[in-house]
């Protein structure tokens, strides 16, 4: 078993066929042909299915088990080529979309002028899909919605931010500071699915409110609820930072005490411990927030910010 072999068996798995997997790598369809099957004749399985161009299922193990592999490979290399002050390599980050618009310009541009040499691969998406792509290696950490309860993983809680009801400005309730859970059970309102980590969140409250929200529409994707918000469909409920510090528009956010605050934070595996180029973009991340975390509306940080959403 040798890299060539791996690589070439994640290459297929990513672009799907042994043609598109050639061309990913430079090479020709017989190189990639080759090393595969050597591989499946040292592993006496059969790897992918030739007429689909897929992986079989014990394709699917190897190749999970490969990317490990591959990526610690490239962490080796970034470690040795770290030392001393100057730090070079990748980061694969995965960042949940509401954070990830307010704070990844101020984290991107310090980690450019500290360490010019880190190269950042950014993955958009909510903590229900980034968790096993983290788990599975194919990113080396993540930003999510606290808490994640997986052994495997070390977490760091970040910040803590409210949770609001957002509208357009000529909703009935646009001129309200603040509305209870009761009130809103009459509502009809845009919503997360329900299994999603912020729709959990929000049932959980309204429970202890006993009442239940009505969901005029459930829509995976915090951003487009935004947008919807905006457009006057209706009102939603939203992290703070799902609205722009810099956006000028005709909207509302009102409070709603009854709901905890979300609490974001950092994830990574504990083992392999993530290389140099990580560990750099983390303490760039955490200068970010110390200094400009508290410019954003409605977003907590310190240590009595985190505690008190911990303890929610």
């Amino acid at each position: 078993m040798d890299l060539r072999q791996l690589n070439s068996l994640v290459a297929i798995a990513d672009h799907g066929s042994f043609s598109a997997a050639a061309r990913a790598l430079y090479t020709v369809q017989s190189n990639v042909s080759g090393h595969i099957a050597r591989l499946e004749r040292e592993l006496g399985v059969i790897l992918v299915d030739r007429q689909r161009g897929t992986l079989t299922e014990d394709g699917a193990i190897v190749v999970e088990r490969a990317r490990r592999v591959l990526h610690e490979m490239d962490d080796i290399a970034a470690d040795m080529a770290s030392r001393g002050d100057e730090v070079r390599g990748d980061a694969r980050l995965g960042v949940i979309g509401t954070t990830a618009r307010w704070i990844l310009p101020q984290m991107l541009t310090q980690l450019s002028k500290q360490h010019p040499l880190v190269h950042v691969t950014v993955h958009e998406g909510n903590t229900t899909n980034l968790l096993p792509r983290l788990l599975a290696g194919h990113i080396d950490a993540a930003i999510l919605h606290l808490p994640v309860d997986e052994p495997e993983m070390d977490v760091e809680p970040l910040f803590s931010e409210d949770l609001v009801l957002l509208m357009h400005g000529s909703h009935h309730l646009a001129g309200r500071d603040t509305v209870t859970l009761a009130e809103l059970a009459t509502e009809p309102l845009m919503l997360p699915p329900r299994g999603t980590a912020l729709r959990r969140m929000i049932d959980r409250s309204a429970g202890n409110a006993g009442v239940e929200l009505q969901a005029q529409v459930e829509i995976d994707g915090v951003r487009l609820l935004t947008s919807l918000a905006f457009e006057g469909f209706g009102a939603t409920i939203v992290p703070a930072t799902a609205v722009p510090r810099w956006l000028k528009a005709d909207f509302n956010r009102v409070g709603i005490p009854e709901l905890p605050r979300r609490l974001v934070g950092w994830v990574q595996r504990r083992r392999p411990a993530p290389g140099a180029p990580t560990r750099a973009v983390l303490a760039v991340l955490r200068e970010v927030i110390a200094s400009h975390g508290a410019e954003q509306p409605g977003v907590h940080i310190g240590p009595e910010a985190v505690s008190a959403s911990r303890a929610v």
